[in-house]
Order: structure tokens, then C-alpha cells, then sequence
């Protein structure tokens, strides 16, 4: 059970113990508010002690059926399904059965102490809580106040008199607005928070997406115009060898040249993505995760390392987070960088992650990997107990003291 509840995300985890509460509270107020207010009072004569423990009966078979159609009713109001109609109808049936059984319980004077009154504060509960979910504000209230006056006036029927229906009309409108409460505020939290989660998702599809068409602007730039010429040229090429004109060889070194060129432009495109700056990676990383609500915590510094040892451990701290965003439901995230025995090695912990993320991984671990392989790294991941450690390693490489200043990093140097 411990496992399949840190596999859930946290607004699932949320809408669990939501409904573990909407499920318990009215049992809790069924023995609150009715079963020892009213059973402990009822009198000793059989019609009495019949009508209470029917009436409690009636009470309880309301819980139950709350319960049964509490889901359906929660689906509706966030939209996943049509309005229970049948539940409500069934809920208000036997609300009214057991008013029906308290009118008459207070018609005979079976409970001592005018305790019938605890009977209308719960009896309206289970109703009005399932009617919290189902309608809107304006017609919860009318329809409470429908029941409620007429709730006063059978027991006004029944001989109950001045400030005791004052009293009773309080107790009705209490108990209807404590169900308001504890039901529709917590839905609309899990409407909200829902609502969130799909806006990050959302968020993080159209980031993938920018990306992609940025990247894709940047290529067409570059091998639109070189492509289009290298077509002409060689059409051209061809007529001329057709014609056995000696200009076709110029033209087919010409092609070549201009193909040398695009691929030098392409390798200037990808570098320009592939080249990262280590620093603000791992600054972004903790921003973005702090911003999600995970704790993130980064030690260490990238100041020395090589600028291909960095661009491949920000591809992996990019990734790494991603990840964490995505596809786990963390609460913490723990990065650390750490140089030692000429190699650096990154280490990206989080927890909340199920055990089924041990597997082989995606597409992103592979591309990964290819990019540590380039300069001579590792990828290591490994998932137990609801943890996820990615652990890189980029080897060293043996360097003299630089002959002469650098460009980049001169905090590094003084280092």
C-alpha cells in the first residue's frame, strides 16, 4: 500500500484523502449528532424506542449511500462525469423518510429533552452534502431552504412551539452550511489544483515544442538558401557534361564547395545548442524545480572544468529535471557535482518516483549517454523505495598550466 501511494502524484494523492474524509465524516456525525443524542434519550416505550432506532436505521442507510455515489458525484463536479440524478433523487427520498420518522418521534414525545432536534441537524447533512457537489450555489441554498421550511413546519404541526423552531430552523441551516463547507470547498481546491497540473503539463509541451520549431527555423535558414543553389548548380552541371563542355567539372567543384560550406553551418548550428553552460543549468534547475514546489538543493561548483566536460553535464542537469517535472511526483531534489580523482561526477536524486522506474529508460537517458560517450562518460541510474539517483561521470582530461590568458572564466584560474 505504501508503495502504490508514493506512486500516485501529489494531486492524486490529495483527491485520495479527500475522498477517505468525505467517506468518513458522515459515519462520525451519524453517532455525533444522532445515534447518542437521540438513542441515549429515547423513552422506554415500544412505539418510542421502534421510531428511534428506525429513524437511526433510516440515518445510517443515508451514510451508506452518500458513500456509494460519493465518487460519481465528485466526477461531476470536476468535470469527468454527467450530473448523478438518480443519486440525488434516491438521497433526498430517504431524507425525507427519515424526517418523516423524526416528525413522528416528536409527535409521540418519544425523545426526552426536545433531543429530536440533533435528529433535523444530521438528517439534513448526508443531502445537503451530496447536493454540494452536484449543483450550483444558488440552487443549493434554495432547495435547502425548501426542506428546512418545510421541516419547521411539520414540526410545527406536531406541537413544537416558539423558540424551539427558532432553534430548530438554526440547527437545520447549520448542519446544511457545515456540508457546504467540508464538501464543496475541498472540491473546488481539487478543481484547482488539477486545473494547475494540467496547465504544467501543458507548459512543458509547449516549451519542447518552441524548441523544436526554433531548431527548425535555424536549419531551414542555413540549408534553404545552400540547398536551393546546390539543385541549380548541379542541374546546370549536368546540361553542360551533356554538351561535353569542360565548365561542368568547375560547376561540380563549385557544388562541392558550397556543400563543404552547409555542412561547416550545420556543425556551427549544433554546436550553438549542444555548447551549455554548466553554472546556469544548474541555477535554472533549481529555480524551476523550487518553482514546481520541490525542494531542490545543488552543492558544488563548475569552475575549471572543460567547456565539453560542462556543455554534456548540462545536458544531463536539463534532462535530469525534466524528469523530475514530468515523469515522478517528488517532494525533494538533491543535486550534486563533485570532482575527484580526475573525473567529475553528477549525481541528480529525487524521491517520490515508483519502482517501475527502474527499467531500461527512454529516449531521453539514451541521448544522454550518446553525449557523455562523445567525451569519454558514463550514465548510471538506478530506482528503490521510491528514490531516483541519475549519477553521470566525465573523465578529466590532463591539462598543462594554460600559456597564456584565457577568455572565459578568469575566477576559475585564480582558483
Amino acid at each position: 500500500m505504501r508503495r502504490e501511494w508514493r506512486g500516485l502524484k501529489k494531486i492524486e494523492q490529495v483527491e485520495s484523502y479527500s475522498m477517505v474524509m468525505w467517506h468518513v465524516m458522515p459515519w462520525f456525525l451519524l453517532v455525533g449528532w444522532l445515534v447518542l443524542p437521540v438513542g441515549l434519550s429515547l423513552r422506554h416505550d415500544v412505539t418510542a424506542q421502534i421510531l428511534g432506532w428506525t429513524l437511526i436505521a433510516v440515518a445510517a442507510l443515508q451514510c451508506a449511500h452518500l458513500n456509494r455515489a460519493l465518487r460519481r458525484s465528485v466526477d461531476h463536479y470536476l468535470g469527468r462525469a454527467e450530473m448523478p440524478r438518480r443519486d440525488l433523487a434516491v438521497a433526498l427520498g430517504l431524507a425525507l423518510a427519515a424526517f418523516a420518522l423524526a416528525l413522528a418521534l416528536g409527535h409521540i414525545d418519544g425523545v426526552t429533552d426536545g433531543m429530536v432536534g440533533f435528529a433535523a441537524l444530521f438528517l439534513i447533512t448526508p443531502y445537503a452534502q451530496a447536493l454540494a457537489f452536484a449543483v450550483p450555489l444558488k440552487s443549493f441554498f434554495r432547495r435547502l431552504a425548501v426542506i428546512g421550511a418545510a421541516l419547521v413546519a411539520g414540526f410545527a404541526a406536531v406541537g413544537v412551539r416558539d423558540g424551539r423552531l427558532f432553534g430548530l430552523a438554526g440547527l437545520v441551516a447549520f448542519g446544511g452550511l457545515t456540508a457546504l463547507l467540508t464538501a464543496r470547498c475541498g472540491a473546488w481546491s481539487l478543481s484547482v489544483m488539477w486545473e494547475a497540473d494540467r496547465a504544467r503539463e501543458v507548459e512543458a509541451r509547449l516549451a519542447v515544442a518552441e524548441e523544436r520549431l526554433r531548431f527548425g527555423r535555424d536549419l531551414h535558414d542555413v540549408m534553404g538558401r545552400n540547398l536551393a543553389v546546390i539543385a541549380l548548380k548541379s542541374e546546370l552541371s549536368v546540361q553542360l557534361a551533356r554538351r561535353g563542355r569542360p565548365e561542368a567539372v568547375e560547376q561540380m567543384i563549385e557544388v562541392q564547395r558550397i556543400a563543404q560550406e552547409s555542412q561547416r553551418e550545420i556543425r556551427e548550428v549544433v554546436r550553438g545548442y549542444r555548447d551549455i553552460d554548466l553554472g546556469v543549468e544548474l541555477v535554472g534547475a533549481q529555480g524551476v524545480l523550487e518553482a514546481a514546489g520541490i525542494a531542490c538543493r545543488v552543492t558544488g561548483a563548475p569552475d575549471g572544468l572543460p567547456d565539453a566536460a560542462q556543455s554534456a553535464l548540462g545536458w544531463v542537469v536539463r534532462e535530469g529535471t525534466t524528469n523530475v517535472l514530468r515523469h515522478g511526483d517528488a517532494r525533494s531534489c538533491a543535486i550534486e557535482l563533485s570532482v575527484a580523482e580526475g573525473r567529475t561526477t553528477l549525481i541528480i536524486e529525487n524521491d517520490g518516483v515508483p519502482d517501475a522506474a527502474a527499467g531500461p529508460g527512454g529516449s531521453g537517458l539514451t541521448g544522454l549517454r550518446e553525449r557523455l560517450t562523445e567525451v569519454g562518460g558514463t550514465l548510471e541510474h538506478h530506482s528503490a523505495e521510491g528514490r531516483f539517483r541519475l549519477t553521470a561521470r566525465v573523465p578529466l582530461p590532463d591539462r598543462e598550466p594554460p600559456a597564456g590568458p584565457r577568455p572565459a572564466r578568469p575566477e576559475a584560474r585564480a582558483l
